[in-house]
């Protein structure tokens, strides 16, 4: 077990956080963007978890400012340090992760409020982020299948699940492409709120929820 797995807060485990922050502070959602994120796997469960009126959303970026993404969309992020470190921490994938992975100071970072935080939701390959910050050790995650290789590369001691829509670890939720985000992020409201709330919002959004984790069409292409 490695520093940041390890850490405690105030003599409380992260076990206890997590459910001591579980309905008090868990209404902050953080998400984290950086240049080249991919537009759905961020703005999916954005249309989710914003149907949740407990929930305030707020966007962060390593040092704030205007971030752009894959498809040339910017949004305007406050400083990563400023988040709530007891939130919900999400964070989306595309080809922005493989610059992402190899800055040490935005890995510290992602670690230390990923360990604090009440539940972290990556999508594609936002699960490398946490991986390489040691977060996912010892834990089953997945990731998008036509990257899979690259993200075993860069976390090597996470229990990788080849075949899964969605995969939840504790207070980890980590899902497959793009898409795939919007089915785990409605399992996460399943979890939290039951099956009729999610379900609501997918039916509000006119969006086909694909309700069982295994089930992932896309491992085998």
């Amino acid at each position: 077990m490695n520093s940041t797995q390890s850490h405690v807060i105030a003599g409380i485990s992260d076990e206890c956080l997590s459910v001591y922050f579980r309905g008090k502070k868990e209404q902050h959602v953080n998400l984290f963007l950086f240049e080249g994120f991919e537009t759905l796997d961020i703005f999916g469960p954005v249309e989710i978890l914003g149907q949740i009126q407990t929930y305030t959303l707020h966007y962060y970026s390593l040092t704030g400012g205007i971030v752009a993404n894959a498809q040339g969309v910017q949004v305007v992020t406050e400083p990563i340090e400023q988040a709530n470190p007891y939130g919900i921490l999400v964070i989306p994938g595309g080809m922005g992760t493989r610059r992402l992975v190899d800055d040490k100071e935005a890995i510290r970072i992602i670690g230390k409020i990923a360990v604090s935080a009440a539940f972290c939701l990556s999508i594609c390959t936002g699960s490398a982020v946490l991986g390489k910050a040691g977060v996912l050790d010892g834990k089953q995650a997945t990731s998008n299948k036509q990257a899979l290789g690259w993200v075993k590369s860069i976390a090597k001691q996470v229990i990788w699940i080849e075949k899964a829509r969605w995969v939840v670890d504790g207070k980890f939720y980590t899902s497959s492409g793009v898409s795939a985000g919007m089915d785990m992020t409605l399992g996460f409201i399943k979890d939290r709120f039951g099956e009729i709330k999610a379900q609501d919002i997918a039916n509000h959004i006119e969006y086909i929820w694909n309700t069982d984790s295994t089930e992932d069409r896309f491992a085998e292409i």
